[in-house]
């Protein structure tokens, strides 16, 4: 693998922080969330940072290559084109699984895939469908995760490690989260990067977290840690990373807390005084390989994919445990159910934040966010999402009209307004609504 381009000491650029962002001293470059941006309207901040010369990387949350479907042309197709519009040398995903086809459920957050044979070929195949597709290189990274699989094959550098070998795809390594599956699934970070193949490294994750009742939540939300600083000085150690990236995403700090995490990154990658190899970019040829546009062969044993029983096997067993988080099934046989339920309670937490922030309007509707918090917990209990964040936004305030909900008049008129401006559609009449109140009732 050839050598990667510099990139340098960045932070996840979040609409938030846009402004603080642009005056921050030394940043070499940012990286955004792709579903968050429009190609042909990007925000005028980013624009600028652009302008400027400021690198910046798509990180998308939604394709779910380690899923059993394989990946949404859309999809793919979307997040190549941000990667174009933004100049990007390079977009980053997750190992992980956000959705089911059967039934129809999404997670809203990323979830572990198994470490076993059916499941990496899953994940190789769809990571090759994905190479294909995108017009740049594709970098992976390693996930945060509250609960273990039962019945796993591999250890996490053993299941990395292959991946790369299969799809010559690199790595994006987070180490927080590699702190976060120490406190919450025992394993040893400083061995996962002993296993894995570092050369194959495209940058590193760096963020915050809190620990409750023994278990680390990967928040972006908190500082970071002096535990996960250790965790850079030891990947540090190994190798000389070609980029560093803060993320935080919520209750974001002021800007000189913020400068004062980059430089404490800084000082961490600088301490290391003896010479370290550089982090290599995947090889041209085994680029190429992947791209039809390059004009080689694919390598031995590159046309080789998944089977459709495996992918059938890998497809029930994440419906069985996705349908047990989000829709009140019962815990397939094997996972520790008290981590599960703290899963249920994190998914359905994350779902009414991020529906807050989808659709602001309701909690001033219902009376704040307590009040709004209450509600949409109660709805959300036994109606998962299937259609996203805002259809969810949608079929809760449609949820609560059908109730006869808000009990004020007036805070339900606005309610109602609020719903048909989005749905393009009358709310459901008084009949209409006693009937699926009853239907939902004998369900």
């Amino acid at each position: 693998m050839k050598p990667m381009a510099h990139l340098g000491v960045g932070i996840g650029w979040r609409p938030e922080i846009a402004d603080a962002v642009e005056r921050l001293d030394g940043l070499d470059w940012v990286e955004v969330v792709a579903e968050n941006i429009c190609p042909g309207h990007l925000p005028e901040a980013l624009g600028r940072l652009r302008e400027r010369g400021t690198r910046i990387v798509p990180h998308g949350v939604s394709l779910g290559l380690g899923g059993a479907d394989r990946p949404d042309p859309e999809k793919l197709a979307a997040l190549g084109e941000r990667a174009v519009a933004l100049g990007a040398p390079l977009v980053t995903e997750h190992i992980a699984f956000v959705r089911t086809s059967s039934p129809l459920l999404e997670a809203g957050h990323l979830l572990p895939v198994p470490r076993t044979r059916d499941a990496l070929d899953v994940l190789c195949e769809n990571v090759r469908i994905a190479q294909d597709a995108l017009p740049v290189p594709l970098a992976l990274e390693n996930i945060a995760a509250l609960f273990s699989w039962p019945g796993e094959e591999m250890t996490e550098g053993q299941f990395l490690t292959e991946l790369v070998e299969r799809t010559g795809v690199r790595l994006l390594i987070d180490v927080a989260n590699l702190h976060t599956n120490r406190v919450n699934r025992g394993e040893d970070p400083a061995g996962v990067l002993d296993a894995i193949p570092l050369e194959a490294l495209a940058y590193v994750h760096v963020a915050g977290g809190v620990e409750r009742g023994g278990v680390w939540h990967d928040t972006h939300a908190h500082p970071v840690p002096p535990v996960v600083l250790d965790l850079l000085a030891e990947l540090r150690s190994r190798v000389a990373p070609a980029g560093v990236l803060l993320e935080r995403d919520d209750d974001f700090p002021p800007e000189a807390e913020l400068a004062g995490e980059l430089t404490a990154i800084r000082e961490v990658l600088t301490a290391t005084a003896r010479a370290l190899p550089q982090a290599a970019a995947p090889d041209t040829e085994r680029e190429a390989a992947r791209n039809p546009a390059a004009g080689a062969e694919p390598e031995a044993g590159a046309e080789h994919g998944a089977g459709e029983a495996a992918r059938t096997r890998v497809g029930l067993a994440q419906a069985a445990l996705l349908s047990a988080l989000v829709a009140g099934t019962p815990v397939p046989e094997g996972f520790d159910r008290a981590r599960i339920r703290v899963q249920v309670r994190a998914l359905a937490a994350k779902r009414a934040d991020v529906v807050a922030k989808v659709a602001p309007e309701l909690s001033g509707i219902l009376g704040g966010r307590a009040p709004y918090r209450e509600a949409f917990l109660a709805y959300a209990k036994g109606r998962p999402m299937t259609a996203g964040y805002r259809r969810d936004a949608l079929d809760f305030a449609e949820h609560l009209l059908i109730q006869d909900l808000p009990a004020d008049p007036a805070a339900r008129r606005r309610l109602t307004a609020w719903w048909r401006e989005r749905a393009g559609a009358r709310p459901p009449r008084r009949i209409v609504r006693w009937a699926r109140a009853l239907a939902g009732r004998a369900a």
